[in-house]
């Protein structure tokens, strides 16, 4: 059985009425992976904007079979999850991190240079609990206050560049590491009903950008199907 624990921060986790990357994920490789999988955490709600609370399980989809867990938090980042990583590796047996993270980190906790050492942690922290875990990460996507910022566009974009070296230094066979590619055709405008957290076509294309790293990096599953996208 593959585990796979998807962590990150408001546009993972998702809020009330919400379907998530995570779901689409799901479905595509229920249909593209050929062995048993599930999705893994210690966290299985959504955000309630109305309660402010990560309280609630009203998914879109009600599908029974939808393994809702994960490690995500509204307003978290790699700052906060780092120090829980490891014991949700261990609780949760994971093999797998898909982790996108950084936006919260950058946009009001730390810089670029500070949020790169947290990245460097977390992962010591995850290969401390599984000397063999695996490890997708997908660059910070970003938002309409870069847009609008220049100063926190440019601390992104050399977060970024921290986050492709990190991944570089750190990858190694018995446990390796992938940059996925961020969306190409992403757009804030159309794939976001804020600026920031992803609508359904966003969702499609967070989950197709780590479909297609685990699809290429390690002949996991297939590339994105669009017939998977219920």
């Amino acid at each position: 059985m593959l585990r796979l624990m998807p962590v990150g921060d408001s546009m993972t986790i998702g809020s009330a009425g919400e379907h998530t990357w995570r779901y689409r994920l799901w479905r595509h490789l229920c249909t593209a992976y050929d062995g048993p999988f599930t999705l893994v955490g210690p966290r299985e709600t959504l955000y309630d904007k109305a309660a402010d609370a990560p309280t609630s399980y009203a998914y879109a989809d009600a599908d029974p079979r939808f393994p809702r867990a994960h490690l995500a938090g509204w307003g978290e980042g790699w700052l906060h999850l780092a120090p829980l990583i490891g014991g949700a590796v261990r609780k949760c047996r994971a093999d797998v991190l898909l982790v996108s993270l950084g936006l919260i980190d950058l946009g009001f906790y730390t810089d670029a240079e500070q949020t790169a050492g947290n990245v460097r942690s977390f992962v010591a922290a995850a290969r401390e609990a599984d000397p063999r875990i695996r490890l997708v990460l997908l660059p910070v996507i970003p938002n309409i206050r870069a847009q609008a910022d220049p100063p926190f566009a440019e601390q992104v974009a050399r977060f970024n560049e921290l986050l492709a070296k990190a991944a570089a230094d750190l990858d190694e066979p018995r446990s390796p590491i992938l940059l996925a590619s961020p969306p190409p055709s992403y757009d804030i405008h159309t794939d976001t009903y804020d600026g920031t957290h992803p609508g359904p076509s966003g969702e499609h294309k967070i989950a197709a950008a780590f479909a297609q790293a685990l699809h290429q990096g390690w002949d996991l599953g297939a590339p994105y199907d669009p017939g998977s996208r219920g």
